[in-house]
């Protein structure tokens, strides 16, 4: 009995943007930025770079797709809770997350200022800001406030910890390091940084992060303007 001739189905037929952005993002969590080319995409997905362009116009809209992606996930798996304040806090916390474990988030964001993942941020912010009852004129500092420190935090955690790994850095040790120099500096010239030596040693990043968006929700708070 002859034997039937394999064929390889054509991927181009069921090739979807969404499917290139999901391979995109295990791209760029395996290998980084500069893991992802079109190249690299063409041959994961089985197909031809030529291929790819029907879905996506370059490098920069593939990777603002992708961080849009993370982000909508992000929201999504976001616990709103009960008040504006703890809808800040979830989303904070989750933006925290999900940077964390894609890192390259962190600085895709920064270069997609105006485009749709931060427009989703902005949003989701600015709503429960309004709730707040912080008056119109003084929305957007308090959003932008929020918004920032978000991906400035959130971004230079990704970023140490992407350090730490590429350098081979045990975090325990590294603080442990950290604390013992901190400890014998002159006592005179840096008596704060002196006096939280200790802290180094123990101190949890995510507990830090919230802490600072806290204060940031107190400063609200505190601001007379606010709730008139």
């Amino acid at each position: 009995m002859p034997r039937k001739s394999k064929t390889c189905p054509r991927r181009e037929e069921s090739l979807t943007r969404d499917h290139i952005i999901e391979v995109s993002i295990e791209l760029l969590d395996s290998s980084g930025e500069g893991g992802l080319t079109f190249r690299a995409l063409a041959e994961r997905l089985a197909t031809g770079p030529g291929a790819l362009y029907w879905h996506i116009d370059n490098k920069s809209d593939l990777m603002t797709a992708a961080c849009d992606s993370i982000v909508t996930r992000a929201m999504a798996e976001s616990v709103e809770g009960e008040t504006p304040k703890a809808a800040i806090r979830a989303l904070a916390l989750g933006m925290f997350d999900a940077i964390d474990a894609h890192p390259w988030v962190g600085s895709a964001l920064t270069r997609a200022l105006g485009q749709q993942p931060i427009v989703r941020i902005v949003e989701r912010i600015g709503q429960q800001v309004r709730l707040l009852g912080v008056p119109n004129d003084h929305q957007w500092a308090a959003v932008s406030a929020l918004l920032h420190y978000i991906l400035g935090v959130s971004g230079q955690n990704a970023a140490n910890t992407q350090f730490a790994r590429t350098h081979a850095l045990n975090r325990t040790d590294f603080l442990e390091a950290m604390a013992n120099v901190w400890s014998q500096l002159d006592p005179e010239e840096y008596p704060f940084s002196r006096s939280v030596a200790g802290q180094l040693r123990t101190h949890d990043d995510r507990e830090d992060y919230l802490a600072g968006i806290d204060l940031i929700l107190a400063g609200i708070d505190a601001n007379p303007s606010s709730n008139e």
